[in-house]
């Protein structure tokens, strides 16, 4: 998608194909204005103005097409997608009316990872007009943010490993006059001990590394992004099931959601100084694999009994949570494929969201119901802290129970994050297990709308 023509365009008055848009409860009266051969054609692909319907309308030597949404007067993200998808390729406009948040939907339903397998019956682009012109150039960056985060995700990860985050990096660095410092390997362990005793064990060419990317103005308000980028995860010497292994190359997904919210930020030129933050890690198994019962020295100095090598995001993401501290940042946001916890309580398509202070939680809460990407708050439970004791360090990577493991994994980064920072942290999926409209079967963004528009609103246009 990112080198297609846009798919949204400015409606400078071109030659385009009607969409209308009805509902089931007035169809009836939207169609007493078709003629009776019209209807026949409408009720031979048995359209009746449900939700998601696609129905083609002959009208003499042309066409219209008519879609089936909740409410006309009220659109989401995703109520044009079906039209999207189904549609041959051509023009079009919707009639009497803007698609207005539909647009996003449009542009994300016809997303395809063809890296490996390229499609059999391509369909060339179905461009959507809009009136709008000001919303466009905001709605395909956003779009392809989200494409960018799916894309990083459904590569393998032979092809996704910590160099290829580093290049996507690379490429930002190109594009928007930013800079980027990597400490890789043996030299990790230094300063970034914790990113180290994970990535050690994997293959040269997938050695660890801290990606540290900077941009904008030293005067303007700090912001810190970072994201857990585990290219693989076997769960280590507490190693994961087949089954358990097989999506794991997604588990660079917080990574992806971190370096795609950095690219909106700098591509708008949302006044901040931005510091992104990627440990980037394989973690493999090999004979300098870490262990359980290791004790590891983070960054921050604070030791780590190892209780679980299955545990290891955590670890990274704390090494870069406190080299993140060390900025002093107005707002430090962290994006991670942290537990299977947050999962099984909220299931696929709500990112768990974290916070120290009611007022961020709210905000990311308003932009993601805003825009179709409502994350749900779980707690940080003082009661549960103890629970990470260990009789031999300051603190264990795993508690010994199977309660509230989302909660008690972002308490263990909260150790990390300094004292008095405004700090929120996403356990997101990044993968859609099933298809949806606008939303194919594989890598996906949650929570990367929501952030982003609470970025826009609390700093404001550049």
């Amino acid at each position: 998608m990112a080198d297609s023509e846009p798919l949204i365009q400015p409606d400078r008055g071109q030659d385009a194909t009607d969409i209308h848009l009805v509902n089931r409860e007035g169809f009836s009266d939207w169609a007493k204005s078709l003629s009776a051969g019209q209807r026949a054609a409408l009720d031979a692909q048995k359209f009746d103005g449900g939700g998601y319907q696609v129905g083609i309308v002959p009208d003499g030597d042309s066409w219209f097409a008519v879609g089936g949404v909740a409410d006309p007067e009220s659109l989401s993200s995703w109520c044009m997608a079906k039209l999207a998808e189904n549609l041959p390729a051509n023009t079009y406009r919707r009639a009497k009316g803007e698609p207005g948040p539909a647009l996003h939907g449009w542009q994300t339903a016809q997303y395809v990872f063809d890296r490996y397998k390229k499609p059999e019956n391509p369909i060339g682009p179905r461009v959507l007009l809009t009136r709008d012109a000001g919303r466009v150039d905001g709605a395909i960056a956003e779009a392809k943010a989200v494409c960018l985060v799916r894309d990083l995700v459904n590569t393998p990860a032979e092809d996704m490993g910590p160099a290829a985050l580093e290049a996507q990096c690379e490429k930002f660095v190109k594009a928007h006059s930013a800079n980027l410092s990597v400490i890789k390997g043996d030299t990790l362990e230094q300063d970034y001990p914790m990113v180290h005793a994970v990535g050690r064990a994997a293959a040269r060419h997938h050695a660890p590394r801290l990606l540290h990317l900077t941009w904008g103005k030293e005067s303007d308000p700090v912001l810190a992004v970072v994201g857990k980028g585990v290219c693989f995860d076997s769960g280590g010497l507490d190693v994961k099931s087949s089954s358990g292994m097989l999506l794991m190359k997604k588990d660079m997904g917080g990574a992806a959601h971190a370096i795609a919210l950095a690219g909106l930020i700098m591509g708008a030129g949302l006044p901040v100084r931005l510091h992104l933050f990627v440990p980037a890690v394989e973690n493999a198994i090999s004979g300098n694999s870490f262990r359980p019962g290791d004790v590891l020295t983070s960054r921050k100095g604070i030791t780590v009994e190892i209780g679980n090598t299955d545990a290891e995001g955590r670890l990274i993401l704390a090494d870069a949570l406190d080299r993140a501290s060390e900025e002093n940042p107005d707002l430090i946001i962290d994006f991670a494929t942290l537990t299977g916890a947050a999962r099984v309580a909220l299931g696929p398509d709500y990112p768990a969201l974290m916070t120290r202070r009611d007022e961020t939680a709210a905000a990311l809460i308003e932009a993601g119901r805003g825009h179709d990407d409502e994350p749900w708050r779980l707690p940080l439970p003082e009661a549960y802290r103890e629970w990470l004791s260990s009789d031999i360090a300051d603190t264990n990577n795993a508690h010994g129970n199977s309660f509230a493991g989302a909660s008690v994994a972002g308490l263990f980064l909260d150790k990390f994050v300094d004292e008095g920072l405004d700090w929120a942290h996403f356990d997101t999926f990044a993968w859609r297990p099933t298809a949806k409209p606008g939303r194919p079967k594989g890598g996906d963004a949650y929570g990367l709308r929501a952030a982003w528009h609470m970025l826009r609103a609390r700093f404001g246009e550049a």
